[in-house]
């Protein structure tokens, strides 16, 4: 084999080897990515360690995540297991949903509606106390994000970190937000509401009549 010949073959495997390394270096496995190389979702960002969100997390000042109801919940939700923004503990959806009426908020911090629909929210809660249970679910993976909004904007509503979405695919959920699902205490979904409020009259009105007396 000619000199020339040698390094030419000497230089594509080199090249093939940095390459072969570089893919593996940027994710070519498919614990970090998909088979198109998007980063899958997650819940929450890697940043968004215990230490990062106690600060957040204070200065929020959540309401506790409801507690496992009566009964097993919707079925479409079951098995969907989230973090309460909260406190950070672990919340099976379908039970802390099931034996109750919820209005299930979908949000994110970075949508202009949602923030100014959050407080409308908020005082609806206020309004109807424990007849309904507001629940906002925060669809983004900045959870940190997510705790500073709601600290701005003095809403202390319970919030389940949703960074995947799962709630809104598996209610089947139009991809807008905000948007709200009302859920009866039989665990049926009342209705699907995918628009903003401005105000807790608004909501009440949306809301009252698909839930019954």
């Amino acid at each position: 084999m000619q000199t020339s010949t040698r390094w030419t073959v000497a230089v594509l495997v080199v090249v093939v080897a940095l390459g072969a390394a570089l893919w593996l270096q940027l994710g070519g496995g498919e614990s970090e990515t998909g088979s198109s190389g998007s980063a899958t979702p997650r819940d929450r960002r890697d940043a968004d360690t215990v230490q990062a969100l106690a600060g957040p997390r204070a200065d929020a000042d959540l309401e506790p995540c409801p507690a496992p109801g009566v009964g097993d919940g919707p079925e479409a939700v079951r098995g969907i297991i989230l973090e309460c923004a909260g406190d950070g503990s672990s919340v099976d959806v379908a039970k802390a949903v099931s034996g109750r009426t919820v209005v299930l908020n979908l949000w994110a911090y970075w949508c202009a509606p949602c923030a100014r629909e959050l407080p409308a929210m908020a005082e609806y809660q206020r309004r109807v106390g424990a007849e309904v249970t507001v629940l906002t679910v925060h669809q983004d993976e900045n959870e940190t994000a997510a705790l500073l909004r709601l600290a701005e904007l003095g809403v202390h509503l319970p919030t389940l970190q949703d960074g995947r979405r799962r709630i809104a695919a598996a209610l089947e959920v139009p991809n807008v937000m905000p948007a709200t699902v009302v859920l009866r205490s039989d665990g049926s979904v009342a209705a699907i509401l995918p628009r903003s409020f401005d105000n807790a009259d608004e909501i009440a009105a949306a809301v009252g009549p698909v839930i019954g007396p």
